[in-house]
């Protein structure tokens, strides 16, 4: 073969190497790039002729070889927002066309990253370095119910939270079997009303024989009366008349006022009810006092002290926006200064089959291709998609120190490729030569 064609081979070995180079100094450009990942130099030799008896100068072409499925290390990080994962896939982003004030354009083309160092904007969404918009499943405010069928960008409402209207009390204490002659026993609870406002409520016990309790509910700001009424609460077969345990409550009857008690049952709810009139309204609140026959709540046993284990509300007063925080599950929730928190979206983990075959775009993120396969949206940590770790960002997959030994090798075959080229123009040169 001529010495055109061998001079042609070492070309193409030097562009190869060239492309080899410019992928080593991609990668190492890219060392602190969070989500980044390495893009590998292949080479594919491409013949002109070869058979049993000639082999002729063939040529040599490179293509990128991507690292998409090979994890990088995962550091924790100063922002409560950021997201790694553990393992594979995707998180599923969404890139702005405009940005107008407060409204935002976004792209129809999904995208997917590993850059997961998000950050709540200046309109509530979360967005990570490279200007990626995270998506998430919608979550139901009312059931907590998942939304798996779209994704979209997750904006935070920083919005003052609704309050709730206490519609239950639930007391679990132990009174005296022998109290002292005289003596009441008083609990003393908060409850709100619709508008969030706080109000006391008062439980007043006395013993009025043996098992057998009165108890009196006052509420100093209801508009009609504080006294809310009062009911009889029996403890044990004999006072009750029903086959309950010695100690538990065996029936509540005789409501006075605003009360009303329950009706026994088999262990069912032991509970009474009154109605309070803060200014909005009547507000009807239940009194869970237990089960009937069970221990669960308000019993009488030995002693002469009362003895109160927990007294809780429902309810829930007015409460500003406090701060965004994750979950390993993918939770995005909401923090109000009232110690409440709301769920707003769920972060799925988006796999493919090849995700080495995605499509590289700016910013660290990808595009589906045919030969990676179709997106599928999966929980975290299900279906061989990758776990979530919170307050954390994945680094890029790069080493240095490899970059390094291929940057060597890559310079020696340069630098071989080069020779060739020049003794190729020496040997053309003699044999110019051999004209004279």
């Amino acid at each position: 073969m001529s010495l055109f064609s061998a001079m042609t081979t070492a070309v193409s070995g030097l562009t190869a190497q060239s492309a080899a180079f410019s992928n080593i100094s991609d990668n190492v450009a890219n060392s602190q790039t969070v989500g980044y990942k390495e893009v590998d130099t292949s080479f594919i030799d491409y013949l002109t002729t070869s058979s049993a008896t000639a082999e002729g100068p063939n040529t040599v072409v490179t293509k990128p070889d991507y690292q998409n499925n090979v994890q990088g290390t995962i550091t924790q990080s100063t922002d409560p927002l950021g997201l790694a994962i553990s393992g594979q896939g995707f998180f599923p982003v969404s890139q702005a066309t405009a940005v107008s004030g407060s409204g935002v354009t976004f792209s129809p083309t999904p995208y997917y990253t590993r850059a997961g160092d998000f950050q709540m904007d200046k309109n509530g969404y979360l967005v990570n370095s490279a200007g990626a918009y995270l998506n998430g499943w919608s979550v139901d405010p009312t059931t907590g119910a998942v939304n798996q069928n779209a994704v979209a960008p997750i904006q935070v409402n920083q919005s003052v939270y609704k309050p709730v209207a206490t519609a239950n009390l639930t007391l679990a204490a132990n009174l005296p079997a022998t109290p002292a002659a005289g003596s009441t026993i008083a609990s003393n609870a908060t409850v709100y009303d619709t508008l969030g406002q706080a109000h006391a409520v008062s439980l007043t016990w006395t013993q009025t024989a043996g098992n057998v309790w009165s108890v009196a509910i006052n509420s100093p700001d209801d508009i009609a009366a504080a006294a809310r009424g009062s009911a009889t609460v029996d403890f044990g077969p004999t006072a009750s008349g029903n086959p309950v345990a010695d100690g538990t409550i065996g029936a509540i009857t005789g409501g006075t006022g605003t009360v009303t008690p329950g009706a026994y049952s088999t262990n069912g709810t032991a509970n009474l009810t009154f109605t309070s009139d803060f200014g909005q309204g009547a507000q009807t609140v239940t009194l869970n006092l237990g089960n009937y026959g069970e221990t669960n709540g308000v019993t009488q046993y030995s002693g002469s002290t009362y003895t109160l284990r927990g007294l809780t509300q429902d309810g829930v007063p007015p409460g500003a926006f406090s701060n965004v925080s994750t979950t390993t599950a993918g939770d995005i929730v909401v923090n109000f200064d009232n110690g409440q928190s709301r769920t707003i979206a769920q972060v799925p983990v988006i796999t493919f089959n090849d995700p080495n075959a995605l499509q590289q775009q700016n910013g660290q993120s990808y595009t589906a291709t045919i030969d990676s396969g179709n997106p599928v949206a999966n929980a975290a940590a299900s279906n061989g998609a990758g776990s979530l770790v919170t307050g954390s960002t994945e680094q890029s997959n790069v080493d240095i120190a490899t970059e390094f030994t291929k940057l060597i090798v890559a310079q020696r075959a340069y630098s071989a490729n080069a020779k060739m080229v020049t003794t190729a123009d020496d040997l053309l040169q003699v044999t110019l030569d051999m004209k004279r």
